[in-house]
């Protein structure tokens, strides 16, 4: 029974198939299996009926025979034409022959129970053919011959009923069978169709939402791109300004060294003199090492992003730290350095960003403070941070020179000893203290001294 049903199925696929070329679109295909279908049967039926009349030993006039076996004559036609490709034609073919060859029994005076099927041809033209003409031209025929021998032609000399009642009824039967397929498989192939545009809606509305998903990813690389390619432009900028200044910056130091080394090779100088100059000269290395260092902590922050691993300090126990590494520097320009803060005041930071923090703030107060100045350290505890001050009795800044710290921009400073300055070690600070949650503030004024002051958190959380 498998077998069997297997072979129908694949029986009526083939059928289906007869004539599909890949240039039909989807439902130009499903349409041509239906008619293909149609036309199957209307071929079993043209020759069971013939059998049913000979197996029932009825004497039939010869033009009734002619109609009993037309259509199996014009449905396998009909295949053959769409076998070859000739849609149009095969559709015409059916929707002329069929009910020109049918009124030609009635125009017979014969009446064999047969004028359903001008109805169904008339219905199936509609779904079936593609032009407009042609449609109305097999739509009218077929409504015209249904309308003349229904209404017109009343005078039959043979009447199928008054015969066999049985066959006339069976005509009506296969007639009304035949409307029901052909409407039921319009309505289905319809229904699959509606259904596969719907889906196909459904997967064109989910391909342009992905579209749209991508082009907006697109546009956020894009800005990112953009972006970034602003900030490497930038930095190019940053990078060859710094260098320029910090190759003209290193100049003085190392000429001044090897001036020194030059007297004391050419002229033999005592060491009195060498004495005297000896000051001057660590002066001018002791910048340049504090230049360098400043450099390799950015070029490290700008290779490596330089996370930071945040702990808890003494704020108050760093300053004391650094104020001991600094005392030289300041005891040379006599300077005095004061920690105000007493008690501990906790901060939750990398250790060696504040220090550099730190140390920079103070080196460049001590650099701007004129002999017998004062630089005063405290840290005070806040609601959850920490503020730290680093103020000086220094030459203070002018607003265009606070707005180039604003700015990060570098530029050579020289301290009240002639002291070189880039505001390379300023930016860094600003950076490390944003990413251990912190920020710099500045108040300065020309003859007032200045005040650099930054917050930390207390705990592991970053400020508003």
């Amino acid at each position: 029974m498998t077998l069997l049903f297997q072979y129908v199925n694949r029986m009526f696929h083939s059928i289906r198939m007869n004539g599909v070329s890949p240039v039909l679109d989807e439902y130009e295909k499903r349409k041509l299996g239906v008619f293909n279908l149609l036309n199957f049967f209307g071929f079993l039926s043209g020759i069971i009926v013939p059998l049913a009349g000979i197996f029932d030993n009825q004497h039939l006039p010869p033009l009734a025979w002619v109609v009993a076996i037309s259509p199996a004559l014009i449905s396998i036609s009909v295949l053959y034409l769409n076998y070859r490709g000739r849609y149009e034609i095969a559709r015409m073919v059916y929707f002329v022959l069929y009910p020109v060859i049918t009124s030609l029994v009635y125009a017979a005076k014969i009446d064999v129970g047969i004028e359903l099927f001008f109805i169904l041809y008339g219905v199936l033209s509609v779904f079936f053919l593609r032009r407009i003409v042609n449609v109305l031209l097999s739509f009218t025929l077929s409504i015209a011959c249904y309308l003349a021998v229904f209404t017109l032609w009343q005078d039959y000399s043979f009447r199928l009923v008054e015969v066999n009642h049985a066959f006339y009824f069976f005509n009506h039967l296969i007639a009304a069978v035949c409307i029901f397929l052909g409407l039921f498989m319009i309505k289905k192939e319809n229904a699959r169709y509606q259904s596969n545009l719907i889906r196909k809606k459904d997967e064109l509305e989910t391909s342009n939402l992905e579209i749209r998903e991508q082009k907006l990813e697109i546009a956020v690389k894009a800005a990112k791109l953009q972006q970034q390619t602003h900030e490497l432009q930038e930095l190019d900028a940053l990078k060859n300004k710094l260098f320029s200044i910090i190759a003209h910056d290193l100049k003085t130091p190392i000429y001044a060294l090897r001036n020194l080394f030059r007297n004391m090779e050419q002229y033999d100088l005592p060491g009195d003199e060498i004495k005297l100059m000896v000051p001057d000269v660590v002066q001018d290395l002791n910048y340049t090492t504090g230049l360098m260092e400043n450099l390799l902590q950015w070029a490290k922050s700008q290779m490596q992003s330089a996370p930071a691993n945040p702990q808890l300090l003494d704020i108050r126990e760093m300053m004391n730290e650094v104020a001991a590494l600094l005392r030289l520097q300041a005891e040379s320009k006599r300077v005095y350095l004061e920690i105000k803060s007493q008690e501990p005041v906790y901060i939750y930071a990398d250790r060696d960003m504040i220090n550099l923090v730190l140390r920079n703030l103070i080196s460049n107060a001590i650099k701007f403070t004129p002999e017998h100045g004062y630089v005063f350290l405290n840290a005070e505890n806040k609601e959850s941070f920490a503020e730290i001050f680093v103020q000086d009795t220094g030459t203070g800044m002018n607003d265009e020179t606070l707005q180039r710290i604003n700015r990060n921009e570098f530029y050579t400073t020289k301290g009240t000893a002639n002291e070189s300055g880039t505001g390379l070690g300023l930016m860094l600070c600003k950076e490390f203290l944003v990413k251990n949650g912190g920020r710099m503030f500045v108040e300065s004024a020309p003859g007032k001294g200045s005040v650099f002051s930054f917050v930390l958190p207390q705990e592991g959380q970053a400020l508003n």
